[in-house]
This record gives structure tokens, sequence and C-alpha cells, in this order.
């Protein structure tokens, strides 16, 4: 999990940058790329080195990409209102009403600092830098702390 951990701060801008210029959409290309380096951790057993880590990565993120897009289209939401299918439905459950208090129940037994920072995040729409600097820690920590937030809660969830 280290070694990961190491992967995806060494790797999270390059992949963000080619996955912005995809989309061209900040919040969109940090969720996208954020999605891409879950489905790298699922299936690093199957990356043979036969080209960079990088190559393969932004593979998986284009792929990501092209996922987003076409479920996006499938919808009738401006470019600056898409977000990702699951976060869609993840969103939508704190609205439901019958819903929204296992919702919160989940938030609220999230440990520290998972709450804060998915609150900051999801609620408080601050970006991962200013997160960061909220708690003196880097940009990646923060968004390394979100999406394992975001996974325990859908895990509690389901």
């Amino acid at each position: 999990m280290a070694e990961f951990d190491e992967l995806y701060i060494r790797h999270f801008k390059y992949v963000y940058k080619y996955v912005l210029s995809l989309c061209r959409n900040e919040t969109a290309a940090e969720d996208i790329t954020q999605e891409a380096f879950l489905k790298a951790f699922e299936n690093i057993d199957g990356f043979s080195g036969k080209c960079k880590i990088q190559v393969w990565l932004c593979q998986i993120a284009k792929n990501t990409y092209f996922t987003y897009y076409e479920s996006a289209k499938k919808h009738t939401f401006s470019s600056a209102e898409l977000e990702w299918d699951s976060a869609i439905d993840f969103e939508q459950r704190f609205f439901d009403r019958e819903n929204a208090f296992e919702v919160h129940k989940a938030l609220h037994s999230l440990d520290e600092p998972y709450k804060e920072v998915f609150s900051l995040r999801f609620f408080g729409e601050l970006p991962f830098s200013q997160i960061a600097e909220l708690f003196g820690k880097t940009e990646s920590w923060a968004r390394v702390t979100y999406h394992r937030a975001k996974m325990k809660l859908k895990e509690d969830l389901s």
C-alpha cells in the first residue's frame, strides 16, 4: 500500500494534467483522476511493464474519462454541473429524505481527519490545496484522505 501511495504522489499531477486537457473541468478532472488511480490500484497486477507507468496510468485515465463522458451525455446537466455517475448517486443519497439520516450517520462515524476532509471538500467545496493548507499537509495528502473517506462512506452505505 505504501508503494502505491508513493506512485500516487509521484504521478498524480501528470495524470491530472492529462485528464484536465481532455475535459477542461478541474472538478471533473480531479474525480476522474482519483477514479483512475483506484482502478490502477485494483489492477496493479495487470501492469506488465511493457510501457512506462505514466503511460499505463494515462490509458486508464483516458478510459475512465470516456466512461465519464458517455454517462454524462445521458444526463441533461450543463457541463459545469456534470459529476461522476457514482458521485451523483452518492450525492443524491444526501438529498433523499429516506437515506439522508443513514448517510449522515455513516459520515458521523468516520474517524478524523476523514470526516473533516470529506466535509470540507463535499459540502464546503474547498479545493484540495486549501484543505491541505488547513491541515498543514500536502495537496496529495488531502486528495488521498478525501478519496479514502469517500470509499469508507460508500463501503459503510453498501
